[in-house]
């Protein structure tokens, strides 16, 4: 299975910040969509950077309430790891759990086409196991 199936099921929207709105504008965001980071990008659509919980938090931790003011540039991570709509849903799980993170934008013609979490490729993966299973039981029920 590849990004492009994800996408194709659960939609490319994706939900962006500007790299010179403030930390506060950027955590309401993400409390009011009920997720867990938001990529970062110009105006235009360049991608910049993602800006996670973990980021937020680090940044709390250094500068306290004063950090709500600070600019999203400041404290988003800059070193991105994208993959493209053909890149296989194994391959993405591999590159999340070496990085250590739960989002990878997905680009296309160096274009922001999608995100996919690890809620996604989790999802997706239980339910290939479950075919899996189902799959077998049927074989041995016909043998």
């Amino acid at each position: 299975m590849t990004v492009a199936r994800i996408l194709a099921e659960k939609g490319r929207s994706v939900v962006t910040v500007e790299p010179q709105r403030n930390l506060a504008e950027a955590i309401h965001l993400l409390a009011e969509k009920r997720i867990g980071a938001v990529v970062v990008c110009e105006t235009g659509g360049t991608l910049r950077g993602i800006l996670s919980e973990r980021d937020i938090m680090r940044a709390l931790a250094e500068k306290g309430a004063a950090a709500l003011d600070a600019l999203v540039h400041e404290h988003m991570t800059a070193s991105v790891t994208t993959c493209t709509r053909e890149t296989g849903v194994e391959e993405v799980m591999q590159l999340m759990t070496q990085g250590r993170f739960r989002h990878v934008p997905v680009l296309e013609d160096g274009h922001l086409a999608g995100l996919i979490s690890i809620g996604d490729v989790v999802k997706r993966r239980i339910e290939a196991v479950e075919a899996e299973h189902r799959a077998m039981r049927d074989y041995i029920t016909m043998a």
